[in-house]
């Protein structure tokens, strides 16, 4: 049967493949009815606006686009996308940046400079002359394509101010949000809208549903503080210096780790010392591993006592000897020992049974 880490690895590597895949995959409408564990079900708090509902919104803005002059093609292909969305067959949020996009010069420029791997500027998200339709759409867009791009940091701060009931996608909010708190060890955050976007598991994507899942044991079953918590946040400073930050947030999460496995290291020094404590009191007895009074150890475990390793004699029958063997099954015995394990073992052996016959002389 598998470790635990090994376990814990597989899971975190069919979380990424699986995130990988929400992701970048179009969106998926999960089976209605679909039935949620109990320990999850409660009373949604957010709802999923229609693909139409959308689409109105955005043809309503700006206010008298109406009179505005559009080209004919573009509208045409505009038509053609919002048909591929009613249809799954196309991404709600990037046709609506994209329609944003042929009215705002700047929220078209900015999914340009991200294509090319470029930072947008931003600063204009929080004009408050900005239009609150256009700030929040194209807000979620730039977090979902941090997200992408490993950016948690960066990402998790646009998504945080945007509000879920408000939004044109909640669903891509909140599970973005929860992608970020939990890459980010945010535990409760994450424990917190994960449990939001499962409100309405049977309606999300399937894929949203069901990473959703995975991320919400993993974040369950982590302890703050362990060597699984300790190594995220290492692969966390190992993901910033990848992308070339190196800041004090990043030297910030650094000392953290050294100051944790530091704790980590004392407090099993400290675990190790109490256990040969224990081991050398129980072994006084005889010195060799058995408990007081010649008892053997109770539990299957390396015995830490620091005895002479003599075995304690026992009074045996005229002619008797405890161990001893014929001498063609002992030499039987050693050829067999010599073919299947190394050399020092047969040597080991040999010293044994000759301090047997030694303590027979004695006798």
């Amino acid at each position: 049967m598998p470790s635990p880490s090994i376990c814990r690895t597989l899971a975190w590597g069919l979380f990424v493949a699986a995130a990988w895949a929400a992701a970048w995959s179009p969106p998926q409408v999960a089976v209605a009815g679909a039935a949620s564990e109990p320990a999850l079900a409660r009373e949604p708090t957010w709802s999923i606006p229609t693909a139409t509902a959308v689409r109105l919104k955005v043809e309503q803005w700006p206010a008298g686009s109406a009179s505005l002059t559009v080209d004919p093609a573009r509208a045409s292909a505009m038509q053609a996308a919002w048909n591929d969305v009613a249809a799954g067959r196309r991404d709600l949020l990037d046709t609506v940046v994209d329609a944003i996009g042929d009215h705002e010069p700047r929220a078209a420029a900015l999914v340009v400079a991200m294509a090319r791997g470029q930072n947008p500027p931003i600063e204009w998200l929080d004009d408050p002359a900005t239009d609150a339709f256009v700030r929040d759409a194209v807000t979620l867009w730039l977090g979902r394509e941090l997200v992408r791009r490993d950016r948690f940091d960066e990402a998790l701060p646009l998504l945080e101010r945007l509000e879920v009931g408000d939004s044109v996608d909640p669903a891509t909010v909140l599970f973005h949000r929860a992608a970020c708190e939990h890459w980010l060890l945010k535990i409760d955050e994450a424990m917190e809208s994960l449990d939001r976007l499962l409100e309405r598991e049977s309606e999300i994507p399937v894929r949203y549903a069901s990473v959703a899942r995975l991320l919400r044991a993993d974040v369950a079953a982590l302890e703050k503080g362990s060597l699984d918590h300790i190594a995220r946040r290492m692969r966390d400073v190992t993901r910033r210096l990848d992308l070339g930050s190196a800041g004090p947030t990043t030297r910030e999460v650094q000392d953290g780790v050294i100051a944790s496995l530091d704790e980590l290291i004392k407090r099993l020094e400290d675990q190790q010392r109490q256990d040969q404590q224990g081991e050398s009191s129980a072994g006084a007895g005889s010195g060799s591993g058995q408990g007081g009074g010649g008892r053997p150890m109770e539990d299957s475990r390396i015995a830490r006592g620091r005895g002479t390793g003599e075995v304690r004699k026992r009074d045996f029958a005229p002619g008797e000897a405890w161990g001893n063997l014929p001498p063609h099954d002992r030499e039987r015995a050693l050829q067999q020992i010599g073919r299947e394990f190394p050399p020092h073992y047969r040597e080991a052996i040999e010293q044994y049974f000759k301090r047997l016959a030694n303590g027979a002389e004695d006798r």
